[in-house]
């Protein structure tokens, strides 16, 4: 299983595309830059199957409807966030793109707690990460040995807690129990930056010492 990372947008929101041997794949976060992501996965001959959102906020889905209408996937978002897709009040576009609205239409999925989700041949643990935004998922692909963590956990630094439903308290219990009792060595694929480990961040994020 392969994975790319690609900085989509003025914020360079991660997005992620996860792969498999038969080239399905699934998307996580088309935060902008549409046809960038469209292009790649043609070029690379890419089934997408999905477009999972680790959750809404205007810079992690602002080419949700581009690319789920280019393959004719849907959409999955949990249901704290559902309805941030159609709210840029909420979703921060509103206050940060200076009254420029970013939308999506409904998601085709909610997500209602943690569990697995299964889709084709991909198999993901879902964790309830709440702290950056109160709908925040992070995604763990055991076969993969990644966790898509969105805006929780960065390199030696953590979400923002300051927007709305944002909580610093509740950020560092979704870190420590959810994120930090993975193995070690499992790769963390941020919203934003470069990626990193769970060790490494146990040993050296200074929010979390």
């Amino acid at each position: 299983m392969k994975w790319i990372q690609m900085p989509l947008g003025p914020l360079q929101t991660n997005a992620y595309i996860l792969s498999n041997d038969q080239k399905e794949c699934i998307i996580f976060d088309p935060g902008n830059e549409g046809e960038k992501l469209i292009n790649y996965v043609k070029q690379e001959q890419l089934k997408p199957l999905a477009i999972l959102l680790t959750h809404a906020h205007f810079d992690h889905i602002g080419a949700v409807d581009e690319v789920r209408t280019a393959f004719q996937i849907p959409v999955y978002v949990h249901q704290e966030e559902a309805d941030w897709l159609g709210d840029a009040a909420v979703n921060g576009s509103q206050i940060f793109m200076m009254n420029r609205s970013i939308t999506a239409r409904p998601a085709d999925h909610i997500i209602e707690g943690e569990g697995t989700l299964t889709i084709g041949s991909f198999t993901f643990d879902m964790f309830e990460t709440p702290g950056h935004s109160p709908g925040s998922i992070s995604y763990y692909c055991k076969e993969a040995n990644v966790v898509i963590s969105g805006d929780v956990l960065f390199q030696m630094s953590i979400g923002r807690t300051d927007l709305p439903g944002g909580s610093f308290q509740e950020l560092i219990m979704s870190i420590e129990e959810k994120l930090f009792v993975l193995s070690d060595d499992t790769t963390v694929l941020c919203g934003h930056g470069p990626e990193t480990t769970i060790g490494f961040e146990k040993e050296n994020n200074p929010f979390l010492q």
